[in-house]
């Protein structure tokens, strides 16, 4: 993108993206070729000698991409015809034309680190969909629900204290409602610690009560707008009689179920009177949300021992059948496109979040799409960094794993990195920023009015 600076890349050796592509990405697809291995007996039972060769063929597939990987071998045009095989296969050809060698091709540890990770998973993706009658089976399902089960202390906890709040929630004055939608954002806050790529696929559960730890845990938010987001959802209550909420998912298993925790709240408290959830259409990232582990994780939570927690889960099996819930899913979600090219790709996802009063994303996988996965100064404003991506106010909510942030004070960046150096990826901070046309709130707290130009489309701070 003209003026923008350069995306990150494999080619920074020692950085997190060339370390990623290095180690954690080999790592992953160990991880699920060992899962093909384990579940052979499986697919014969299932499916005779037919589903045995099926394994086989998908293992097959897979060490072929881990050698292509490793040695850094060129990046190759899917093959398998699917809903999105041509958008890939041109996506491919742009970043071919990018290549500053004539006679370049796009490479692992060359391109940019964004395209070739996305480029991973759906290459996984084509190894099971070549590999009928095994093509739906989904390789990182035990992953994700072992993150389930492992977090269960944490969720009877999380769903007990939101079930002992709806008997007061009415009685709740203004300042009190406030403060507990500060608790619920910080929940899901935190449960995005629980990221199976991260980890390389190993456990990544919580087991620690999250509400007792919400003070102790404030300090390490980075960029903390809370107090924006009240004011926006507070306001639009006021004028409006309906209001949507649109939260884009990250992970699955614990952390969310703080998400649907946190859309539980804001029906409860009238914050929204709707609530609209954006997950994966294909297995990704290791731990991301498909329908799948959506409808899974609510049929669990509904047949809990605990009341509590099948008391939330009765609760939220209602508000998807009355529509007060919706989960969409698009396939842009998977594609490797940053997201200020949403409107010329998908105009049709691009124009349902319009409809929303206020979009979460959730992650960082959303955070790197959405300020392009590029080598920004920290002091850029997040509004610049969008790119001109602005379809609703929107809010990003991650935990640091990659080192892009933006929207920092001078000298903030250089004083954490002398704090700890790895401060962007440790995993150990967190960032609440939010955007919102013509509004913005700095981290000093002070409300800084933001015009745009109709004639040339800059940006201008007043």
């Amino acid at each position: 993108m003209a003026g923008s600076p350069e995306p990150l890349s494999g080619q920074d050796v020692g950085s997190f993206a060339y370390l990623t592509i290095k180690d954690r990405t080999p790592q992953i697809l160990t991880k699920v070729i060992d899962t093909l291995h384990r579940h052979k007996n499986e697919f014969f039972e299932k499916h005779g000698e037919e589903g045995t060769e099926a394994g086989k063929k998908a293992i097959s597939l897979l060490s072929k991409l881990r050698n292509e990987l490793q040695t850094d071998k060129p990046i190759v045009p899917l093959v398998e015809k699917f809903v999105d095989t041509d958008i890939w296969n041109q996506y491919l050809e742009y970043q071919q034309s990018l290549m500053k060698e004539s006679d370049g091709k796009p490479r692992w540890f060359h391109s940019p680190w964004l395209f070739v990770e996305c480029y991973m998973y759906r290459r996984i993706h084509e190894a099971l969909t070549q590999s009928p009658p095994i093509d739906d089976f989904d390789v990182f399902k035990e992953l994700k629900e072992q993150n389930f089960f492992e977090s269960q202390e944490s969720i009877i906890s999380l769903c007990t204290y939101l079930q002992e709040l709806m008997r007061t929630i009415e009685e709740l004055d203004e300042d009190q409602l406030k403060n507990e939608f500060f608790k619920f954002l910080q929940i899901s806050l935190w449960g995005n610690k629980c990221d199976l790529s991260l980890s390389g696929g190993e456990t990544s559960s919580q087991k620690n009560d999250l509400i007792s730890s919400l003070e102790d845990l404030k300090p390490f938010i980075l960029v903390n707008d809370m107090e924006r987001l009240w004011s926006l959802l507070s306001k639009k209550t006021r004028e409006k009689a309906s209001v949507r909420v649109d939260i884009v998912l990250d992970n699955s298993g614990f952390e969310l179920t703080t998400d649907l925790v946190l859309a539980d709240f804001l029906l409860s408290s009238k914050l929204a009177t709707e609530i609209h959830f954006y997950g994966k259409r294909i297995p990704w990232f290791v731990s991301d949300t498909t329908i799948h582990d959506f409808n899974w994780l609510i049929e669990q939570v509904k047949h809990s021992n605990h009341k509590w927690v099948a008391k939330c889960g009765v609760d939220w099996e209602n508000c998807v059948k009355m529509s007060r819930w919706v989960y969409h899913d698009h396939i842009f979600w998977t594609l490797p496109h940053e997201y200020c090219a949403m409107s010329q790709v998908a105009p049709d996802l691009y124009a349902e979040l319009q409809k929303a009063d206020l979009i979460l994303f959730k992650g960082d996988l959303n955070y790197r799409k959405l300020t392009g996965d590029r080598k920004w100064a920290f002091t850029i404003p997040f509004h610049q960094a969008l790119s001109d991506f602005h379809p609703a106010p929107l809010c990003s909510i991650r935990t640091l794993k990659a080192e892009i942030q933006v929207g920092l004070q001078p000298g903030q960046g250089e004083e954490l990195a002398a704090l700890e150096p790895s401060w962007l990826t440790s995993g150990n901070l967190f960032y609440l920023q939010t955007f919102v046309l013509h509004l913005t709130c700095g981290m000093d707290g002070r409300k800084h009015k933001i015009e745009e130009d109709e004639a040339d489309g800059i940006w201008r701070n007043g």
